[in-house]
């Protein structure tokens, strides 16, 4: 039974300037958790073009569909955050605005989240023949080797934007901006774990890409050297009880 008062799961989609791509996106990721009980909350970080007058419009077919704007552009993590603020559901699914993540993988990763025991905080994509340029891939592939080595996390493929996490566990995690990118790090520096499963990945139709493999190697370095202070400043506290 679908609600969007009392759902199991939140999807949250961040979005910036996706006319064209937003609405249809919306529809599937309805479809695909059709039966469940859901909320879709889209966040529109100040999109230029027609976008949010398209998530606006799709509201009355939609009737688990939320719409949030950002008057200021402010990133893909915070308006990631915004999404799991204002999320009613104990699970949150992210998925990309731009539809490369195939919205009938995302039911699995919550699926698996909600079986997995407690210490299980995320359950990760990892993206299967990733339709994307050679430059982008072999980017991804040392990125990935080098934080992996630098941060000591599990993730092969940490750049994947559909993820089904506890919602709890997220909002105790520091925020900064492209914190997204570092979650399963955080995850276990919280003391928690997180699990992986394989998804597909499409081709962007519509738009193009908010990064350049440049802007996220400034942006990395930065955040590379951010996240290994945290983990040096982390003290676990061990079994906590209550007398």
């Amino acid at each position: 039974m679908q609600s969007a008062e009392h759902p199991l799961i939140s999807i949250v989609v961040p979005v910036h300037n996706e006319s064209g791509a937003a609405g249809p996106l919306a529809r599937e990721i309805a479809a695909a958790f059709g039966g469940r009980a859901h909320e879709i909350i889209f966040v529109d970080d100040a999109s230029r073009d027609t976008t949010l007058a398209e998530l606006k419009a799709l509201m009355a077919e939609l009737p688990t569909l939320r719409v949030l704007a950002h008057t200021t552009n402010a990133g893909q993590s915070r308006a990631v955050r915004t999404g799991v603020l204002a999320a009613r559901a104990p699970i949150v699914v992210t998925l990309d605005g731009d539809g490369q993540n195939p919205p009938e993988d995302a039911p699995k990763l919550a699926d698996a989240l909600i079986a997995a025991p407690p210490q299980v905080a995320l359950v990760g994509g990892v993206r299967q023949k990733r339709q994307d340029s050679e430059a982008k891939l072999w980017a991804s592939r040392w990125a990935n080797r080098i934080r992996k080595r630098l941060l000591g996390d599990d993730a092969d493929d940490t750049g994947c934007g559909l993820k089904a996490f506890r919602r709890d566990v997220f909002l105790r995690l520091p925020y900064f901006d492209h914190v997204h990118r570092y979650l399963p790090a955080l995850v276990i520096r919280e003391g928690y774990e997180n699990r992986y499963l394989p998804i597909g990945h499409r081709h962007r139709e519509t738009g193009q890409s908010k990064y350049t493999n440049w802007g996220r190697l400034k942006a990395s370095v930065s955040d590379l050297l951010g996240v290994m202070w945290l983990k040096t400043r982390s003290r676990r506290p061990g079994a906590i009880s209550e007398f």
